[in-house]
């Protein structure tokens, strides 16, 4: 598993839903549904390289997601035709000038990829703990050999849930 690319992929998906709500408040409609899109796509792929699987296209995402997320059981089959569906919307919002969106299309979008994120995460902690157990066992190694403090050693092993996935500032907001 590509841990980077795990945290960048979601941290992706984060920031395009908050750009969706932000175009949703600002009453683009067209350009948040497409926003909410790629938040549903980069939370796929991050899925995707948890399982060391990387694909280069939407189509690829899609086939890649329903063979080894959705066939194995991990994520539920729903999502499948929340990347269908929300690839057509994207689609229509980006080059169909002749369809309108309302406030009601874009929130539908967004909460696509909330229902899904409790999905997504667990199944990104999930393989993100069995990996852990090793690597923080590792680093508790190093960390007694270079002489670090417990706080850097907390530091160390918590950095990207803390700081690069945010979980201390989710916290904060709740």
């Amino acid at each position: 598993m590509n841990r980077n690319m795990v945290v960048a992929e979601w941290c992706r998906a984060r920031e395009a839903l908050r750009a969706a709500e932000t175009l949703t408040r600002e009453r683009c409609y067209a350009d948040a549904i497409s926003r909410a899109y790629y938040a549903i796509l980069h939370a796929a792929k991050a899925a995707l390289h948890i399982h060391d699987v990387t694909a280069g296209s939407h189509a690829a995402v899609r086939r890649m997601f329903g063979l080894h997320l959705i066939r194995s059981g991990e994520i539920e089959a729903e999502w499948s035709a929340y990347l269908v569906e929300s690839l057509d919307d994207r689609l229509a919002a980006d080059y169909d000038v002749e369809t309108s969106f309302s406030k009601e299309d874009a929130g539908t979008e967004c909460r696509r990829w909330e229902r899904g994120r409790e999905s997504f995460e667990c199944c990104r902690d999930r393989r993100l703990s069995n990996s852990n157990d090793n690597i923080d066992e590792f680093d508790r190694v190093l960390a007694a050999h270079y002489g670090f403090t417990e706080e850097e050693l907390d530091f160390i092993i918590n950095y990207d849930l803390k700081y690069r996935m945010g979980r201390d500032a989710e916290a904060e907001d709740e």
